[in-house]
């Protein structure tokens, strides 16, 4: 199994010790790894769904304090014409590309803010052992693009909590984009696959330019 990950250690000498120590510095670690060997460095484990309710996943919150909440931050970062805002963020009219099935929404109200890898499915692959803030941290994850995506309500409404063995976008110049972006947030989070996902993966990328991913771990 390829290894994605790399530890990043400071060595820092300690006044008045007598040797230097090593200290673990938790340096996000970034990675770049051609999608095919991303794949097959993904462990594969059994799901867990017991115990999982979606308010065990904080959102949308805001963060920075800003005034605009993640769902409002996803749509303004989104935005293929920038929208009207009114009051404290509230998002009007502008222009948006769902890229799940090709579709321009000038509407914010028509859009859903999709979870690459829904909140229910990241539980089953390892967010059951998350403490709150991890699963809230994962849930407003705006520092990686390929996390949280605006595309049409139908069509987040169809995905549901599936993952690619059940659901891929219907518009297929789509599915590679698809596939890249959900390797990508599963190795960002150290989240498995189980067997049916991973063989779909695999089968799926052959047909996919094996561009390298990048991403930075979270630690």
């Amino acid at each position: 199994m390829v290894t994605v990950a790399a530890a990043v250690v400071a060595v820092i000498t300690v006044p008045g010790a007598a040797h230097a120590q090593q200290v673990v510095d938790p340096v996000p670690a970034q990675v770049r790894v051609p999608l095919r060997k991303a794949i097959a460095a993904l462990p594969v484990a059994t799901e867990v769904r017991d115990g999982y309710v979606r308010t065990k996943f904080k959102h949308w919150v805001d963060s920075d304090s800003n005034g605009c909440n993640t769902r409002a931050e996803v749509l303004l970062a989104e935005a293929t014409i920038a929208p009207e805002t009114t009051g404290r963020c509230t998002i009007g009219e502008g222009r948006w590309h769902s890229y799940y099935d090709n579709v321009d929404v000038d509407k914010a109200g028509g859009l859903d803010i999709d979870h690459m890898v829904p909140l229910a499915e990241a539980w089953d692959s390892g967010a059951f052992d998350w403490t709150p803030q991890r699963r809230q941290d994962y849930a407003n994850d705006l520092g990686e693009s390929r996390a949280l995506v605006a595309v049409t309500a139908k069509t987040n409404r169809s995905k549901s909590d599936q993952d690619p063995a059940t659901w891929l976008p219907p518009d297929p110049d789509a599915v590679c984009t698809y596939l890249a972006d959900w390797v990508t947030v599963k190795t960002r989070w150290h989240l498995s696959v189980d067997e049916p996902e991973q063989q779909t993966l695999t089968a799926r990328a052959q047909q996919c330019p094996n561009d390298p991913i990048t991403t930075t771990l979270v630690p």
